[in-house]
């Protein structure tokens, strides 16, 4: 109902939408306990090597006590394996490989039922950006969010020297312009953050002059987003031959960031970016520094990074993530696959003298970019599929400007008519007038380097 009247309400009313929504996130993410998490989070960064493997064992321990007892997925996993309470009491990092995974497929099938603590607090489910094309649910109470919020503002925007007080723009996923063909402004303003939240789906060259006069209307000091929606409005602004504002820093997250998409960013907005990793699942954060490093704070989780056969990889390699996060207790994520890789850095001292693993790439997952008939690029899908269960995995095939084709692996479930009406509704919504077909799979395959790409341009 209220999404139904957001969208036809004219501009100025919907930025009352969007700061009324604005007041109750503020106080969500930095109320209660955020200051004192933000103090401690700071306080850490002096850690030693051994004070950080105390920590962490410390941590550790705490947490699978935690979800023996009260995380039935866990407990029935764990006793079928013969661990006991006794066990986790005196557990050691070098013990984790003992412990199973944790799938995205069992993430899917159990987050919201026998992966939720017993003790939880009361708390929000969020979906992740899909990258499978079936989003994931992640519990968020209210103090694991504030917790959360506070390693952020720690690692991401104080290392950038930035913070949460100052006026930003962002561009991210949330569809603040409800239609695909919308007249500028091409942001909506939330005026308790003093934030424009611009949209992700309406950039191109013949809008790259909007976005600007939206930059210098909010009097945004820094911008925050995905990397590519970024990267592809400073390639429009260069396209154009146009100046945008000069700001403090750019923020990136979610996607892979080229060298040459940071070359073209900072050229354009006459500043650095500050590449980040973490995602919904807020199981481990990557960050980078002032002096040009990419660290892993090891007190948002536990980070292994292994081979093909489960195995440590050495210093300089490039490995898989499996992350156990430390701060979730009401939805425990423990050796969970997240799908992505990173290059661990050779030489492990750090010019800054932080004390954590150095990091040279974050390899992630690139997605092609999809092009509207208007000249519009976009990467992100995930919305599509929000909500249908039935949905076990999914791939965007851009054929033409004008045809798309959807692949589909499906359940029993899965309701064909309704299901494809809802899927065309929304993707018309973010593309204009397209043709779609939807094609049904036992499986969807891999590239020659193992990842599932959720979006293909074939233009």
């Amino acid at each position: 109902m209220i999404t139904k009247l957001y969208a036809k309400s004219p501009v100025f009313i919907q930025n009352l939408f969007i700061t009324i929504y604005g007041y109750y996130w503020k106080n969500r993410r930095y109320g209660g306990c955020f200051n004192q998490k933000l103090a401690d989070f700071k306080n850490h960064e002096k850690f030693s090597k051994d004070q950080w493997e105390n920590y962490q064992t410390k941590e550790l321990r705490k947490l699978l006590v935690h979800a023996f007892t009260t995380v039935p997925y866990y407990r029935e996993s764990y006793e079928k394996l013969g661990f006991s309470i006794q066990d986790f009491k005196q557990f050691n990092l070098s013990d984790l490989h003992k412990l199973p995974y944790l799938e995205k497929d069992d993430l899917r099938k159990y987050g919201t039922t026998t992966l939720l603590s017993s003790n939880k607090k009361r708390g929000k489910i969020y979906s992740s950006s899909g990258s499978t094309g079936t989003p994931v649910k992640i519990y968020f109470s209210k103090e694991f969010h504030q917790t959360w919020s506070a390693l952020y503002e720690a690692r991401v925007r104080n290392w950038a020297n930035v913070n949460y007080k100052m006026s930003r723009a962002m561009i991210g996923g949330r569809r603040v312009i409800p239609k695909a063909k919308s007249a500028a402004p091409f942001y909506r303003y939330n005026f308790a953050e003093s934030q424009a939240y611009f949209s992700a789906y309406h950039i191109s060259d013949a809008t790259a002059s909007e976005y600007i006069a939206g930059l210098k209307k909010s009097k945004a000091v820094y911008l925050v987003g995905y990397a590519t929606s970024i990267y592809l409005l400073a390639q429009s602004i260069k396209n154009q031959q146009l100046r945008a504002p000069k700001l403090k820093a750019v923020l990136t997250s979610s996607e892979k960031l080229t060298q040459n998409m940071r070359q073209i960013i900072e050229n354009v907005f006459q500043c650095r970016v500050f590449d980040a990793y973490s995602g919904v699942e807020a199981c481990g954060l990557i960050s980078e520094n002032s002096e040009k490093e990419l660290l892993f704070s090891p007190d948002s989780g536990i980070m292994e990074v292994l081979n093909a056969e489960g195995k440590p990889i050495n210093y300089g390699e490039t490995g898989e993530v499996v992350a156990t996060g430390l701060l979730n207790y009401d939805q425990p994520l423990i050796r969970y696959r997240i799908g992505d890789t990173v290059r661990i850095s050779k030489n492990q001292q750090t010019r800054s003298g932080y004390q954590m693993l150095k990091i040279d790439e974050i390899e992630g997952r690139t997605e092609d970019i999809i092009v509207g008939s208007d000249g519009q690029k976009m990467v992100r899908f995930h919305s599509i599929f929000i909500d249908i269960k039935a949905i076990i995995m999914a791939q965007i095939i851009q054929n033409s400007y004008t045809q798309l084709t959807i692949k589909l692996v499906v359940d029993n479930s899965y309701e064909k008519a309704i299901n494809e009406k809802t899927m065309l509704e929304r993707i018309k919504s973010q593309l204009g007038e397209v043709t779609v077909s939807f094609l049904y799979v036992n499986t969807i395959a891999k590239t020659v380097n193992g990842k599932f790409k959720a979006v293909i341009s074939t233009i």
